[in-house]
């Protein structure tokens, strides 16, 4: 089967960007040097012609803006929970699921970090993202403290894999699996599947996380919630196999993850061992990300025939993500 894909910013005001310069389109095959046209999925906008109307040049990118620290809450040792205050605008263009943003302290030149946006409010001016303190950039933000300001770039939208499958439900039964910080961009995909009337499942495993790990936020929701161990000894548990098979028999015809990339595998090997292929899916992306544009290769991934993905940007299916990939 044809795989199907986007760009994340096509038809946005940051298309055509650097990579049509380049030379590098994901979409565009005449922007890639080609002498004919072959958009294999129309999706109403034509790159070319964007890039031709604006004087064969990229679009003016994402912009950097300066942030008050509103709120800190320490869910752990090493995961923080920051709302900063930004315009209505800013917030309300980071209100879908997989809307992200580099953040970094306003003394730092650079060394931003991408994260996901767990909650927003365009009425209040703010938004919220949930840090795991990993490494150096992540552990600057460790140092912040109410009425600190930080640099935020944005906004960026492909931080969800499968995002056409989440726009498409309405009314159905959507079983959700979150382990640890995996569960912070959970939610805006929770807010999006209520608003369009869907029974939400969520199997959750905070691994260790304090129990007021999103509490609030998800009670604004309300979905079915169970908690236990959702991977061991890197297998899927006995308990997690289980509750996939219960929920796809009362129903369920989506499934979203939200956690390392090893949970999502073993969930789609899971559904191939059952023959459940039916059975659509999206999942949290979890590339490691410098410039957000395509450009650095902080995302760029070699599949089989030396295909190059770059999925800063790239909008696919969680399955076609790890079917082919070179693990070296």
């Amino acid at each position: 089967m044809r795989e199907r894909f986007t760009c994340i910013d096509l038809g946005t005001s940051y298309c055509p960007c650097h990579l049509a310069e380049s030379g590098d389109c994901i979409l565009c095959s005449q922007l890639r040097g080609k002498c004919f046209c072959d958009c294999k999925d129309w999706n109403g906008v034509c790159v070319y012609s964007e890039f031709c109307n604006n004087k064969k040049k990229a679009k003016e990118g994402r912009k950097t803006y300066d942030c008050k620290v509103i709120e800190i809450k320490k869910y752990a040792e090493d995961i923080l929970s920051i709302k900063i205050q930004v315009t209505r605008q800013f917030a309300f263009d980071l209100s879908n699921p997989g809307s992200y943003v580099f953040v970094r302290k306003a003394e730092e030149g650079y060394f931003d970090t991408p994260i996901s946006i767990v909650e927003t409010n365009p009425e209040e001016e703010w938004i919220e993202f949930i840090v795991k303190i990993a490494g150096v950039k992540t552990k600057q933000l460790e140092e912040l403290n109410l009425n600190d300001i930080v640099k935020v770039r944005g906004p960026y939208f492909n931080g969800v894999f499968g995002r056409k499958e989440i726009y498409k439900l309405k009314e159905e039964q959507v079983l959700i699996i979150g382990r640890n910080v995996g569960l912070a961009p959970v939610v805006p995909v929770i807010k999006r599947l209520t608003r369009e009337n869907n029974k939400i499942y969520l199997l959750k495993d905070l691994a260790g996380i304090n129990k007021d790990f999103l509490k609030e936020e998800l009670d604004n929701y309300n979905p079915i919630i169970e908690e236990n161990e959702i991977i061991s000894n890197g297998k899927l548990t006995d308990w997690i196999k289980e509750r996939i098979n219960y929920y796809i028999n009362k129903g369920v015809s989506h499934i979203h993850i939200g956690g390392a990339d090893i949970i999502t595998y073993l969930v789609i090997e899971y559904l191939n061992d059952i023959n459940r292929n039916d059975i659509t899916l999206s999942c949290c992306n979890n590339f490691k990300m410098a410039c957000g544009e395509g450009v650095c290769g902080a995302c760029t991934i070699r599949y089989d025939g030396d295909k190059v993905r770059r999925y800063c940007k790239y909008q696919t299916d969680p399955r076609t993500v790890f079917k082919g990939r070179w693990l070296i």
